[in-house]
């Protein structure tokens, strides 16, 4: 039984805080905790406008959202490591191996589909990006 789930992106600032809220809201009701955190984050800072502003259109929000560093101690806290590349679990594995069991792409059940970053792109990339973090999510929470 997974009791709390890391999402992992490159920033912490667009899409795994995003995936976080779109998480945290579907598994509201099962008491799973849910976080995220940056491989190279921006510390400190919230979510980016866009990302932010397409997460509202579609119902959600995350106002308090801090970017937040991925460290080998934060990894070994979480039972289920979401990430949205391949590249994120090959840096994960480096920084902390015995989590390669628990670490899978959000996009696993979607043919191991990889998220794009939408940083400093259109809107209309945001809600590319929006769209496949939302199936992922979906899928996921039928898996748990």
């Amino acid at each position: 039984m997974f009791k709390n789930i890391l999402v992992v992106c490159v920033g912490n600032i667009c899409r795994s805080p995003t995936a976080e809220a779109l998480l945290k809201t579907k598994l509201a009701s099962r008491g799973i905790t849910v976080s995220s955190a940056g491989i190279n984050a921006l510390v400190g800072k919230p979510m980016d406008s866009t990302a932010l502003e397409v997460l509202r259109e579609h119902g959600g929000d995350h106002p308090d959202h801090q970017g937040q560093q991925l460290n080998r101690e934060l990894l070994r806290q979480y039972d289920l490591i979401l990430t949205m590349e391949q590249g994120h679990i090959q840096r994960i594995v480096q920084l902390a191996p015995e989590v390669r069991g628990k670490t899978f792409l959000l996009g696993k059940w979607q043919g191991n589909q990889e998220i794009p970053d939408p940083y400093r792109q259109q809107k209309p990339a945001f809600e590319h990006v929006y769209q496949l973090m939302a199936q992922g999510v979906e899928s996921w929470s039928q898996k748990l």
